[in-house]
């Protein structure tokens, strides 16, 4: 089961309350929306979004079977949407937002799409299943300038140059299929201290991959602007990041909203995972949670 990642925090800081309706804009496996679902009764609504199928018809069978199940309305889509996802369920009256950047215990240990460097599972890294654009194909067909540019650019890959050569050469004798054949030519790139055994050599490059299949960086950009158009005067918007690329378009975005007047931040400081969190979820360590308050 998926312990989404600074539940209590998020909860406190939208601070649902009786009646009022909330958007879980990256529904996942419904932690956060169960949570505020608690709070916002009897007749208090949540829309929730998930754009990967599978989670969601999971998702679907949990809260059938909780008490709050007729309460949320689900939409298999991308928040990138937003806006036109709301407008055509009428949902009105919005309170609060809540988007959680990361990527579930699922899709990690169960989907088989690759997202992990520790299983040997085909290339797919893309939250909307097997269609469209995967890492296979961005590994084995995209040129060398190309690779370096991402891992660079996404991954923060000081090795990026050797790491894509590598690749390019690998290909050339056979096509690279699987998590862990690309993981030999990562740990091959790279010298065997690099990092100092803090993470995996191939962190960077995998998350480079994930955030280029799903459009991730781009995305999150078009729709903080929307949710913020969406809520109510008074609403909040709670962003869960994961790493520094989402974390410094969060903070800007924010910062800028802030000088036009239209929002309030209330997080000088992003609010981290606690200590006992830390204990019990690794998976929070790198979490950041940001919040504003709609003001016009």
């Amino acid at each position: 089961m998926h312990a989404p990642v600074l539940l209590k925090e998020v909860v406190d800081w939208l601070g649902p309350k009786e009646n009022e309706n909330f958007i879980d804009a990256t529904l996942g496996e419904a932690g956060h929306s169960l949570e505020i679902l608690k709070k916002n009764g009897p007749k208090g609504k949540i829309l929730g979004i998930e754009q990967d199928q599978e989670i969601l018809a999971a998702t679907i069978k949990t809260l059938n079977a909780s008490d709050y199940g007729h309460r949320i309305i689900l939409v298999n889509d991308n928040f990138v949407n937003l806006k036109k996802i709301v407008a055509d369920r009428n949902f009105s009256k919005i309170k609060g937002i809540v988007m959680d950047l990361g990527i579930s215990s699922w899709q990690l240990q169960e989907s088989g799409r690759g997202f992990s460097f520790l299983r040997d599972e085909p290339l797919i890294m893309s939250l909307a299943g097997k269609k469209g654009l995967t890492a296979d194909k961005i590994v084995n067909y995209w040129s060398k300038p190309e690779l370096e540019r991402i891992f660079k650019e996404f991954g923060q890959e000081k090795f990026a140059g050797r790491i894509a050569e590598n690749i390019v050469l690998r290909r050339r004798v056979r096509q690279i299929k699987t998590t862990l054949e690309l993981v030999e030519i990562i740990k091959k790139a790279v010298p065997m201290n690099y990092e100092r055994g803090r993470i995996s050599p191939a962190t960077r490059t995998f998350m480079a991959l994930r955030i280029t299949v799903n459009n991730e960086l781009e995305n999150l950009q078009i729709a903080l602007p929307q949710a913020i158009d969406v809520l109510e005067k008074g609403g909040k918007l709670a962003v869960i990041s994961f790493h520094s690329l989402e974390d410094k378009i969060v903070k800007h975005f924010f910062k800028a909203e802030e000088k036009k007047e239209r929002v309030k931040v209330l997080t000088k400081k992003p609010i981290m995972a606690s200590t006992q969190e830390l204990q019990i979820n690794q998976r929070s360590r790198s979490a950041k949670l940001r919040v504003v308050q709609k003001t016009i």
